[in-house]
């Protein structure tokens, strides 16, 4: 059996429907078997089973109030007469017509009873599928459309089916649609006995209508299809007008004001220009345009007379004048009056015809090196009228001289706009415009500057093949900056080189030679044009050149000195650059001069410099044959030429004699000795070793002199010191034995003041001077006279007395000083005394 349990209830939007089963919170589940219609609030159940027996309580819910009321409970009761199947009976279906609106949501249900339990499924009649924005929901008992459209108008079938049969249902939904504008009017001003004419469109389902309201309210009005019309307006006809469209679903206003002018012409806003220029041959428009409600009608005035028209005046409908081919007979004052029944007005320009400007100097396309400065001319030739500007432009954008004044700059007077372009870059070659504006026309003259500098920096710089003396470069050149490339400058950079040097070099391609093996190498190219050298490439990748053996031989290889017995050899080392490979090392070649055969030696060092050979054999101060060359991992290379080299030679044997020392001042003492008779042993100097006391070795100081000299001065020493002194001759071996010691004790200091209380007086070019004398201490020396310096021509006066006098020259500059003379030496300077030119009568003491 199957149930429809009712729910009495007025059907509002607002309400929505629930059933309790037995008692509350237990509500019934919606399912495929059972419904609840929310447009009658009653409760469908297409097969009762067993369980189902119970009772129904409706709920009606306000959505708005959220209000509940609750019906009575109705019981459910099975009954076992009408159990079998039947077909579906559809007890819940929408109307045959449903009325809906645009935007909308609009549900349609379909329920059916039946045994076994129905399935429902929709469609349209016209075969169109569902769109996908149509949702089925509650079984598809509910066929939800939202936002509903035209084209969503149509028949929709509802079809209920189990095994026993199948039933349906079919309605149509209506589309609707409240009014919405197409076409309004707006706010208007016309001027009194104008017609106006207002059209305002609404669409809609169904069409709406129109109606007129003036001020709100209802008005006789001329209205034909919906748009409104007046003829000949007077001043009642002001006010705010309102179109009405209307239909069942809606109703919409547009409102908009009506002006109805009536005035006298007045040409307060539009009044001719008090002067007007005009070109020469040109035309010229006059416009007038008074203010006036109803229009005015204008004539025109040239001077006091009436203008009329002619071959190049024409006199325009809406009162404009226009004078074609301007001549200088043109020129005048011009009137325009405007007439209308409220009243009369006028207004009055001067026209001035003006002769044609030209450009008298224009500039011409030119070229120009890099960090050149230049003056493009522009100047003109203009009536004095006028009012000219000048501007310029550098490829279509205007010149900013504020901002751009390191380089550009606009120079001339009032009839010139020239254009200085100071220390030219690459990025300033193109086309420059000059644009000359009067108050009657505009002219321009252009050129194109083509800026040429030194080339851009190649490119890639690779080594394509290297040996052990050459490399194979290539590159790709760089932009040739206006002016052909001509050539290419290559550099290369080593560890061992200060920066880059200079190598040969061709056009893209070229081959260094001269290359040091086994180096690592780095290339750039400089490209130069008749402008100059360009930027130089980046560098290319680091690359070695092959090894091969030492080309290059030890210099400079010598020796001498070193131990008895000893043979030392000694050269200037090959540079690292020169090695020519890895293992690099050196070969020792010497004999006896005289022999043949050769002695070798190997070092594998690279940075030694000094090789000492070692035998008992060999005789003191003998000559050897020396050679040294140099050897790496690929083999032998050249030798030296072959130097002398002396073994290493004995001391001198004897100590000298008859070894005399005296003190000079406090801080000299001089030696004498005797020189030595001729011996075995060379003798190549002498050598004085002095100290204060032998339990002070630090004390110990040493003098050298070279050659046969017997007398040597000891300076720097200290005053009434006691100093030891011995002497011996040396040569290659070093010092031989030393004389027996003696001693000598240096002199007092000098009085360690300077002369004080000098006075001096000057008639004609005789200076005396006078000072106190200086008493020594028991510590100094005794003072044995006085010294007086002029630096000037270094000229010193030793006197013993404390009073001096002195002839200058005229024309010297004198300095003058004085000191206390003592064994010990000179003592302390007084202030120094300056003289100038006695022919400047002035003298300064200091």
């Amino acid at each position: 059996m199957s149930a429809a349990i009712k729910c009495v209830s007025l059907s509002f939007p607002e309400l929505a429907f629930a059933w309790i089963f037995n008692e509350y919170p237990f509500f019934v589940q919606q399912d495929s078997r059972r419904f609840i219609s929310q447009e009658t609030g009653s409760l469908y159940i297409a097969k009762v089973e067993p369980s189902d027996v119970g009772n129904y309580t409706c709920v009606v819910n306000n959505t708005v109030t959220r209000e509940k009321v609750l019906s009575s409970p109705t019981p459910l009761v099975l009954r076992s007469d009408v159990m079998g199947e039947y077909e579906p009976k559809i007890e819940v279906h929408f109307p045959d017509s449903v009325p809906a609106a645009k935007d909308s949501v609009v549900k349609l249900e379909c329920f059916a009873l039946g045994n076994p339990v129905p399935e429902i499924s929709w469609r349209r009649t016209s075969g169109v599928p569902f769109p996908s924005k149509v949702k089925m929901k509650n079984s598809n008992a509910i066929l939800e459309i939202p936002n509903l459209q035209q084209e969503d108008a149509g028949t929709y079938e509802c079809m209920a089916e189990n095994r026993r049969g199948k039933n349906a249902a079919r309605g149509r939904i209506s589309f609707h649609a409240k009014p919405q504008w197409l076409q309004t009017m707006t706010d208007t001003a016309l001027s009194i006995k104008e017609n106006l004419f207002w059209e305002c469109k609404a669409n809609g389902k169904p069409k709406p209508s129109y109606s007129w309201l003036k001020d709100g309210e209802q008005r006789r009005l001329q209205i034909e299809n919906g748009a409104l019309s007046i003829a000949e307006l007077n001043e009642s006809d002001s006010g705010m007008y309102q179109c009405v469209a209307e239909n069942k679903h809606g109703i919409i206003y547009s409102s908009a004001q009506l002006m109805v002018l009536a005035s006298a012409p007045s040409f307060s806003k539009s009044p001719l220009r008090a002067l007007l220029k005009a070109r020469s041959g040109s035309e010229v428009t006059l416009e007038c345009k008074p203010q006036a409600s109803p229009p005015a009608i204008s004539l025109w005035k040239k001077g006091n007379e009436i203008l009329q028209r002619s071959e190049r005046i024409t006199l325009l409908p809406n009162g404009t004048l226009k004078i074609t081919n301007v001549t200088r007979l043109d020129a005048a004052s011009y009137t325009c009056i405007a007439k209308n029944q409220f009243g009369i007005a006028s207004t009055t320009g001067r026209l001035l015809v003006t002769e044609p400007t030209r450009i008298t100097m224009r500039p011409t396309n030119m070229e120009i090196i890099v960090g050149e400065s230049i003056v493009l001319p522009c100047q003109i030739a203009c009536d004095p009228a006028l009012d000219v500007s000048f501007s310029w432009a550098f490829n279509g954008q205007l010149i900013n001289f504020q901002r751009d004044s390191d380089h550009f700059e606009r120079v001339g007077g009032s009839i010139s706009g020239d254009l200085m372009i100071r220390n030219i870059q690459l990025n300033h070659g193109g086309k420059y415009v000059c644009a000359i504006d009067t108050d009657v026309e505009s002219l321009s003259a252009s050129a194109i500057l083509v800026v040429k500098g030194p080339p851009g920096p190649p490119d890639k710089v690779s080594v394509e093949e290297i040996t052990d003396s050459t490399a194979q470069l290539s590159w790709t050149p760089g932009r040739d900056n206006g002016s052909p490339i001509t050539g290419y400058i290559l550099q290369a950079r080593t560890p061992f080189t200060v920066g880059w040097q200079v190598v040969n070099g061709n056009m893209l391609t070229a081959t260094v030679v001269g290359l040091n093996a086994w180096v690592e190498y780095e290339f750039r190219v400089v490209a130069r044009n008749i402008v100059g050298l360009g930027e130089p490439s980046p560098a290319s990748a680091k690359t070695r050149t092959e090894d091969t053996i030492p080309d290059t031989a030890p210099t400079d290889v010598g020796g001498g000195g070193g131990t008895k017995s000893e043979l030392v050899i000694t050269w200037e080392p090959v540079p690292e650059e020169l090695q020519n490979g890895e293992g690099f090392g050196y070969i020792i070649a010497f004999r006896p001069v005289g022999a043949v055969t050769w002695t070798r030696a190997v070092i594998s060092a690279t940075v030694v410099s000094r090789y000492v050979f070692r035998n008992d054999t060999i005789l003191p101060f003998s000559p050897f044959d020396v050679k040294v060359g140099a050897y790496n991992d690929r083999g032998e290379g050249p030798f030296s030429s072959i130097a002398t080299v002396y073994s290493a030679e004995e001391v001198p044997g004897v100590a000298p004699k008859r070894v005399r020392a005296r003190s000079v001042s406090a801080a000299q003492i001089e030696v004498i000795w005797e020189a030595l008779p001729a011996m075995p042993e060379r003798v190549l100097g002498y050598e004085v070793v002095y100290w204060e006391d032998d339990t002070k070795p630090d004390t110990v100081g040493k003098v050298r002199i070279s050659g046969n000299y017997t007398l040597v001065n000891i300076t720097g020493l200290k005053a009434n010191t006691v100093y030891y002194l011995s002497v011996a001759a040396f040569n290659t071996a070093g010092p031989g034995p030393q004389s027996a010691p003696i001693n000598t004790t240096t002199k007092k200091p000098p009085p360690d003041r300077a002369p004080l209380n000098i006075q001096w007086t000057m008639i004609g070019s005789t200076l005396t001077l006078h000072w106190d004398p200086i008493i020594a201490m028991e510590t100094e020396s005794k003072v044995t006279g006085y010294l007086r310096h002029r630096y000037n021509d270094v000229n010193t006066i030793l006197t013993d007395k404390t009073t001096v006098e002195l002839s200058l020259a005229s024309n010297d500059n004198y300095l003058i000083q004085i000191k206390a003379m003592s064994e010990g030496g000179e003592g302390v300077g007084s202030e120094a005394i300056h003289i100038h030119k006695l022919s400047e009568s002035s003298v300064l003491l200091e």
